[in-house]
């Protein structure tokens, strides 16, 4: 009976410790709110990633795209790509997105290491699904993605604005380049 006891506390232990972890990981920012009427087969395709916080999965990368579709099973495939431009070189990752809650609320958790997930939240959208403003679990993430290379100034302006008053601090935003 002890050798069981000593396998499975720490074991249920890890077990509850994974569930806290993972709970917590998948918000979304205080004062952020999902885009509410979301349509997810208009947000499927491919993203130029235009702005970032730099993060240790995306440092010293250029040409960063997302490319998002339907799995079979009902969840997204996220196909991230980016050239490290300090090692020469492509790097690619592969994940997938499940919605936290119903599909119509921009509110979705990703994995690229499984069980580990994170929060991605889009928090502003146009109307045409070009450009959109997506948030990390916390204020340590933040994207600007759009279909095309270039966002227009005002949509730019909008989502700075948008991220402020959250308490984004934007200025530390990496504008990303594209060849």
């Amino acid at each position: 009976m002890k050798t069981f006891q000593k396998i499975a506390i720490p074991v249920s232990l890890g077990v509850l410790g994974l569930i806290i972890l993972n709970s917590f990981s998948v918000g979304i920012p205080k004062g952020a709110i999902a885009v509410q009427h979301f349509n997810a087969e208009k947000y499927l395709g491919k993203w130029y990633e235009i702005a970032r916080f730099d993060y240790k999965f995306e440092k010293n990368m250029d040409n960063v795209t997302a490319t998002y579709s339907q799995n079979p099973n009902g969840t997204i495939r996220v196909d991230n790509k980016g050239y490290n431009y300090i090692k020469k070189e492509w790097k690619e990752s592969i994940g997938e997105a499940k919605f936290v809650n119903e599909k119509t609320e921009a509110r979705l958790k990703v994995s690229f290491f499984k069980p580990i997930w994170a929060g991605y939240n889009v928090i502003d959208i146009d109307d045409d699904y070009h450009y959109a403003l997506v948030a990390g679990s916390s204020l340590k993430y933040l994207w600007i993605l759009s279909r095309t290379k270039e966002i227009p100034e005002s949509i730019r302006q909008r989502f700075l604005e948008k991220a402020k008053k959250i308490g984004y601090n934007t200025h530390e935003l990496i504008w990303v380049k594209h060849n």
